[in-house]
């Protein structure tokens, strides 16, 4: 579903006429207007700031939150200015007339006001709510007192259900008219990780429908989609990616063009900079947008350790049923396994680094992490086992059979030519030009690893922007280092970046060294 749609008659006041301008402005997901304080329409209409304004242009409209600017610079007296994302939406060019009028308020106020008191909402509240978000007729504020009060006042299993459904009903559904169609899915929180560019080919490889689409990085230092792009395109046309689905039987692309549950993605807009990631929203953010996808099965990572997003197994186990129970009620064949989280997964962490992870595991290189490896395996495995053809038990040996034979990487090699591909040397990748070391301040072992530092300190030095930026890893959980031996390599493009990382590792380098005794004993069997 899209915000644009035929013209048809507004409530209040005649339309006000402006000349359409492109404000370069990037508003991530949000569509925001822009109008001079000395625009008589301004004056004459009403129109403050924040406020949810119409807009109409040949025959197709938007709601967008509006900005009132006093520099000429940016909008004039007789235009109407528009973020990116807006300007997008409606598909015109500068200067023609736009009109701009007062928005109706969204429907489904009252039930948001109910929410907010911390009444249990029913199926066709959420549903009225999705459709006005998906819609854009909420603004920032309206959306921030959505989600945080769907965190405070926990939603109930039954809600979260209800908000799944209406998530998946505002957008666009594939039907691929095959079954199984797979797909994997970490619920985050570990750097590197990257398993599902190595299951993909694999499962790919062995003729199951997979198609993967995956997120670019907000609060981390590289989405799945970042790294691909390192190898690929990953912004492909809705109908490009489909074919390549059905070609190549798979695909490793970035979701944001598809409109799958495009109610989750403005909501994601919100959730991440509060750091919310409830249990409810997540379930329904992950659940909606694999359904969306066509998706019959799915294998779901959900990895714990003392600084992963999950810390606990009671935690784990809590969770583990609310994604169970709802994608029982969706119709969705799901098998969730949880893993050991207590550090990163492979050596790299940023673009570049992780690309040259997967493709050392792919090309069966002695260098690659074995980490990585056997956790892609054992994923791609379980995910073997959603075919009816293969007995349960003999899923991972049939993965490693698909990658050591080489045709996970014949199979990688054709969805990158498929996506357009980039050269890329895993022996020699291009990293940031500069870098400094970080090494132990005591002989010993490795006794804990702090996701969220090396993540920080791999942001700073310029990951995901800068595609060679990030973290080096050297060493891992139990093993021996002596003093001055390097823990990790950091690279930056940037003086300033290399220095904010620098800093941060200084203040805490996110390595523990201490003996063996003070090793974890958190892991978890898959």
């Amino acid at each position: 579903m899209t915000t644009i749609t035929s013209e048809t008659p507004n409530s209040g006041k005649a339309p006000v006429h402006l000349a359409l301008r492109r404000v370069a402005i990037d508003t991530y997901r949000e569509n925001v207007a822009y109008l001079h304080r000395d625009c008589a329409a301004c004056r004459a209409e009403g129109f403050q700031a924040l406020a949810k304004v119409e807009i109409r242009v040949n025959g197709k409209r938007i709601l967008a939150s509006l900005n009132v600017v006093d520099d000429s610079a940016i909008v004039g007296c007789n235009e109407l200015g528009l973020s990116e994302d807006a300007f997008a939406q409606l598909g015109a060019e500068p200067g023609v007339p736009a009109s701009i009028s007062q928005a109706e308020p969204a429907p489904s106020i009252p039930a948001l006001h109910r929410k907010i008191a911390g009444e249990r909402l029913r199926r066709e509240d959420f549903h009225a709510i999705i459709r006005d978000i998906a819609e854009h007729r909420y603004s920032k504020i309206e959306l921030t007192a959505f989600v945080v009060a769907c965190n405070q006042g926990e939603l109930d299993r039954e809600e979260v259900y209800f908000l799944t459904d209406a998530m998946i009903q505002v957008g666009r559904r594939l039907d691929w008219r095959e079954h199984p169609v797979v797909d994997k899915h970490c619920i985050g929180g570990i750097p590197g990780n990257r398993t599902s560019m190595l299951v993909v080919p694999i499962v790919a490889a062995h003729g199951m429908l997979c198609p993967k689409t995956s997120s670019r990085a907000i609060t981390s230092p590289a989405g799945t989609a970042d790294t691909r792009e390192v190898l690929a395109n990953v912004e492909l046309p809705f109908e490009r990616l489909c074919e390549m689905v059905r070609e190549e039987r798979g695909c490793l692309a970035w979701g944001g063009t598809s409109e799958l549950s495009p109610a989750d993605d403005v909501l994601i807009a919100v959730e991440r900079p509060l750091s919310i990631d409830s249990p409810g929203q997540m379930v329904a953010s992950i659940l909606s947008k694999k359904i969306a996808a066509g998706s019959t099965h799915l294998l779901l990572d959900i990895p714990i350790g003392p600084t992963a997003k999950v810390r606990s197994m009671t935690e784990a186990q809590r969770l583990r049923k609310l994604f169970e129970f709802v994608a029982s009620r969706l119709g969705l064949a799901l098998d969730v396994v949880i893993t050991d989280g207590r550090q990163p997964i492979g050596n790299g962490i940023g673009p570049v680094l992780e690309a040259r992870d997967v493709m050392q595991v792919l090309q069966n290189d002695p260098a690659a992490p074995i980490d990585l490896r056997q956790k892609a395996l054992r994923l791609a495995g379980r995910m073997l086992e959603f075919d009816p053809d293969v007995r349960g038990g003999d899923g991972f040996a049939i993965a490693r059979d698909i990658l050591d034979s080489g045709r996970a990487l014949a199979k990688m090699d054709a969805i990158i030519r498929a996506q357009g591909g980039r050269p890329f040397d895993h022996n020699a990748p291009a990293l940031a030009r500069l870098s400094f070391e970080v090494a132990a301040d005591a002989d010993g072992v490795v006794t804990g690893i702090d996701n969220l530092q090396l993540a920080r300190i791999a942001r700073l030095a310029g990951a995901p922007k800068v595609q060679g930026a990030g973290v080096d890893l050297l060493k891992k959980l139990g093993e021996p280092v002596a003093c001055g031996e390097l823990l990790y390599r950091v690279h930056a493009d940037y003086p300033a970046d290399l220095e904010f990382a620098r800093q941060a590792s200084l203040r805490a380098s996110g390595f523990s060294i201490g003996d063996a005794a003070g090793l974890s004993h958190l892991f978890v069997e898959f």
